[in-house]
C-alpha cells in the first residue's frame, strides 16, 4: 500500500510540474504576442487602443503566471518553499489589481474623450 501511494505521490508531482510549466509558458506566449502586436500598432502610429491592449495582456499573462504558481503549492514539502510561493502569489496579485485599476481608468478616460468628440460633433 505505501508503495502505491509513493507512486501516485510521484506521478502527482510530475503532472503538476507539467501543468504548472504549460502555463507559465502560456503566460509567455499571451504577453510576447500582445506586447508584439502593441509595438506594431505604436511603429505604424495606428489610433487603436495601444496601452489599453498592452494592460490586458499583461494581466492575461499575469493570471496564467499566478494559475501556475498556486498550482505549484500543491507538491511544496517545506514551510520556506510555502512562504516563497505565497509571496510570489502575493506580488503577483498586487500587480494583477493595479493593472486592472489602471484599465478602468484609460477605459473611463476614453469614454470620457468619446463623449467630449460627440459633443463637438453636435455642436457643429
Amino acid at each position: 500500500m505505501t508503495s502505491l501511494i509513493s507512486v501516485l505521490d510521484l506521478v502527482l508531482e510530475d503532472v503538476v510540474s507539467i501543468c504548472t510549466v504549460v502555463l507559465e509558458m502560456f503566460g509567455i506566449i499571451v504577453l510576447v504576442v500582445v506586447a508584439v502586436k502593441c509595438f506594431v500598432r505604436w511603429v505604424r502610429r495606428s489610433p487603436v487602443n495601444i496601452r489599453l491592449n498592452l494592460a490586458q495582456g499583461i494581466a492575461l499573462a499575469l493570471e496564467f503566471k499566478m494559475g501556475g504558481e498556486v498550482l505549484r503549492t500543491v507538491v511544496v514539502r517545506e514551510w520556506s518553499e510555502l512562504g516563497i510561493l505565497g509571496a510570489i502569489i502575493v506580488l503577483r496579485a498586487m500587480l494583477t489589481f493595479l493593472i486592472h485599476w489602471e484599465i478602468r481608468n484609460e477605459k473611463k478616460e476614453q469614454q470620457e474623450e468619446r463623449k467630449l468628440q460627440e459633443a463637438e460633433k453636435v455642436q457643429s
